[in-house]
C-alpha cells in the first residue's frame, strides 16, 4: 500500500502531510518487494580485457582464481610482490613472491593508453581503470588496476524514488560502488524514464574509455572533461548547450563544482551526484562541500529567544535550502540510510535525531525498507 501510494504521488516521504494522513504506514513492519524478473542483478565486467594488460603468470593465476568474480584492484607497485584485493576482505592477497619490475609497469602502460592530469586511464571498450602512481622525475613506479563491473538490476535500492524527480546525493567511501550506482540511474532515466541525462564524466569512469560511451549507461549521452579541474565548466556548458533534465556528476570535491551544482539545481534540472565521506556529518562539516546542504552558518540569538529554544546564543543554522533533496549514506554495497536533506540537517543542526529509512537487502537478495528509524549522525 505504502509503494502504491508513493507510486502515484499521493504522499511524499518524511513530509508533515505524509506524517498526518497517513501515520499508521509508520509503524508497520518493514517493507521489502522482489524485482522484476527484468530487473534481475546481471554483472558484466569484461575481466578478460583487464586481465590483458597483467603480466602473464598472474593472469594466469587470477584466471583460475575461484574468488575471481570478487576481484576489485590488482597494485603493482615497482620492487614490491603484486598484491589482488577482493570485495569484503580486508588487506589483500600477494599474487607471487617475485618483485614487480619496471619492464612489467612499462608494458602495462604501453597497453594501457595515454594517462590523463588525474594520473587515470581506461581500457577502450570497457570499464576498468588504471591510476598511475609517478616518483619525482614523472615516471610511473606503480598501477592501481581496478575492476570496472556494469551491475544490472542495482537501481532497486532506490527506483522508487526516482520517481519524485528530485536531486539525489550519494555519500560513501571509496570503493562502495557509488560509480556503478550512478552507471545505472544513467540507463534506467534515460530508457526507462524517457529523460534527457547527460553524464559529465570526468575520467571516463562512468562510460567507459574511448569516443563511444560503453552500453551500460544506456540513452545516457556523455561529456568528457579534459581536465580535472574544469569539471565545473562542463557541467555549466551541459545545461546551457544541451538541454538536459538530468546531470549526472561523479566525485564532487571542490568549492566551484558545489556552486555549479547549484546553479543547475536552480535551474530546475535533476541532478545526481556523489562526494566522498561516510555519513551527513561528514558532509555538514566540511566547509568545501556543506553548500550542497544548504551550507551552514552561526546565528547569534537574543537572550529570549535563546531562552525559548534552551539553547546558547551562537547556534549554528542552514544558510539555503539544500541543492540535493535526497541524501542517501552508502554505508556498504547493499547497506544504505537515506536522508531527507533538508530535515535531517536542521535536526542535526538542533542536537536532535532525525528519521530516515534503512535500505539493504536480506539474504535472498530481496530489498527491504526500514522506515522512520531514529539516526543519531553516528549510525542507527
Amino acid at each position: 500500500r505504502w509503494l502504491q501510494l508513493k507510486m502515484a504521488g499521493v504522499c511524499v516521504p518524511w513530509g508533515a502531510e505524509a506524517c498526518r494522513l497517513h501515520f499508521p504506514i509508520r509503524r508497520e513492519l518493514p517493507v521489502s518487494f522482489a524485482l522484476p524478473k527484468s530487473s534481475s542483478m546481471i554483472v558484466n565486467d569484461n575481466l578478460s580485457a583487464f586481465l590483458e594488460i597483467l603480466p602473464r603468470d598472474l593472469r594466469h593465476r587470477l584466471l583460475n582464481d575461484p574468488r575471481r568474480n570478487q576481484l576489485v584492484e590488482v597494485i603493482m607497485d615497482l620492487g614490491r610482490p603484486p598484491e589482488a584485493r577482493y570485495l569484503g576482505e580486508r588487506g589483500g592477497q600477494y599474487l607471487r613472491n617475485i618483485e614487480v619490475s619496471m619492464e612489467e609497469l612499462e608494458d602495462a602502460q604501453e597497453l594501457v593508453g595515454e594517462f590523463g592530469a588525474d594520473n587515470r586511464a581506461g581500457i577502450e571498450g570497457t570499464l576498468h581503470r588504471i591510476s598511475a602512481i609517478r616518483n619525482r622525475k614523472g615516471f610511473i613506479v606503480g598501477l592501481t588496476c581496478r575492476v570496472g563491473r556494469a551491475v544490472s538490476g542495482h537501481i532497486d535500492m532506490l527506483y522508487d524514488l526516482l520517481h519524485y524527480g528530485k536531486s539525489i546525493l550519494f555519500v560513501g567511501r571509496p570503493g562502495v560502488g557509488k560509480t556503478t550506482v550512478l552507471r545505472e540511474m544513467a540507463r534506467v532515466l534515460s530508457d526507462e524514464f524517457q529523460k534527457r541525462v547527460v553524464i559529465i564524466d570526468t575520467s571516463n569512469e562512468i562510460g567507459g574509455d574511448g569516443d563511444i560511451p560503453h552500453s551500460a549507461i544506456g540513452g545516457a549521452r556523455r561529456m568528457q572533461v579534459p581536465k580535472p579541474s574544469l569539471q565545473h565548466k562542463v557541467m555549466i556548458e551541459a545545461v546551457e548547450n544541451h538541454m538536459p533534465q538530468v546531470i549526472i556528476v561523479d566525485e564532487i570535491g571542490t568549492e566551484a563544482e558545489a556552486l555549479a551544482c547549484r546553479s543547475i539545481a536552480e535551474r530546475g534540472v535533476m541532478l545526481i551526484g556523489t562526494a566522498h565521506g561516510e555519513q551527513l556529518q561528514n558532509i555538514i562539516k566540511n566547509p568545501t562541500l556543506s553548500d550542497l546542504i544548504g551550507g551552514i552558518e552561526t546565528v547569534t540569538l537574543g537572550d529570549e529567544e535563546a531562552r525559548a529554544r534552551r539553547s546558547q546564543k551562537s547556534i549554528l543554522e542552514r544558510k539555503a535550502p539544500p541543492t540535493f533533496y535526497f541524501l542517501i549514506e552508502m554505508r556498504e554495497r547493499d547497506y544504505w540510510i537515506a536522508h531527507q536533506t533538508e530535515k535531517s540537517v536542521d535536526m542535526l543542526l538542533r542536537g536532535r535525531n532525525p528519521m530516515v529509512e534503512v535500505r539493504k537487502r536480506d539474504e535472498e537478495f530481496k530489498v527491504v525498507i526500514e522506515r522512520w528509524k531514529s539516526y543519531d549522525g553516528q549510525g542507527i
